[in-house]
């Protein structure tokens, strides 16, 4: 466990598909002792076959994945003594919208976005939000290593979207700090300089709005 304590009580650590999000969270909940709250992607029996057939099965997963999502966050964030001790997340509940725009004919997203409106009410907004960010090629690279069968003939055309929509949806928030972070050239998993790097910025204060940092800023600068 960490020494130094990072001032934020409710972290989402954001990205594409393949980023490195839950990694990351599941590395500082271990770290920090805080309570982690992982998205149960697996568990929607729609998921293989959207990515064989997207346009046919694109409504079908996105309403499982907005429910269960509304049904885990609801059950976690509604414990207030949770977040004495800190909460770390890998995925924030507007991601639901952000994923459906993309997948969505515009009559289903109308219908859509009026259910996503009604759930989202409640939910606390988070302290911090680091976003991971990664070019879709080693998006690509990634998603290869990890070996889901479900995921192997991912559209790179698709992540790209998702990462426009991300980063239009950061544009419009004002009220909670977001740090979207380039990690393309650093390795927080095998690298604990790099990791340690990233926990220091944690340990920072950022005024609510978006901002943007290259990973290899943060590291010690080698003496020549």
């Amino acid at each position: 466990m960490q020494e130094a304590a990072i001032p934020h009580p409710f972290i989402v650590v954001e990205g594409n598909i393949g980023a490195g999000k839950t990694t990351l969270s599941t590395m500082l909940s271990q770290d920090f002792n805080r309570r982690l709250i992982l998205e149960e992607f697996a568990d929607n029996p729609f998921l293989p076959f959207f990515y064989e057939n997207a346009e046919r099965y694109a409504f079908p997963v996105e309403l499982f994945f907005m429910t269960e999502r509304h049904k885990q966050l609801q059950e976690e964030l509604s414990q207030p003594q949770l977040f004495e001790k800190g909460i770390i997340s890998d995925y924030i509940f507007i991601k639901t919208l952000l994923f459906a725009r993309n997948t969505l004919k515009s009559e289903e997203f109308r219908l859509f976005q009026r259910l996503f409106n009604i759930l989202s009410t409640n939910f606390p907004k988070p302290d911090l939000l680091l976003y991971l960010h990664q070019p879709v090629e080693k998006l690509m690279d990634n998603i290869k290593k990890r070996g889901r069968d479900y995921e192997q003939q991912m559209d790179p055309n698709y992540l790209l979207k998702i990462q426009q929509a991300y980063f239009d949806y950061f544009r419009t928030v004002k009220d909670i700090p977001i740090v979207i972070l380039d990690v393309q050239s650093i390795d927080f998993v095998q690298n604990p300089e790099h990791y340690q790097s990233i926990v220091q910025l944690l340990q920072q204060s950022f005024p609510a709005g978006m901002h943007q940092l290259q990973a290899e800023d943060l590291l010690p600068k080698k003496l020549s």
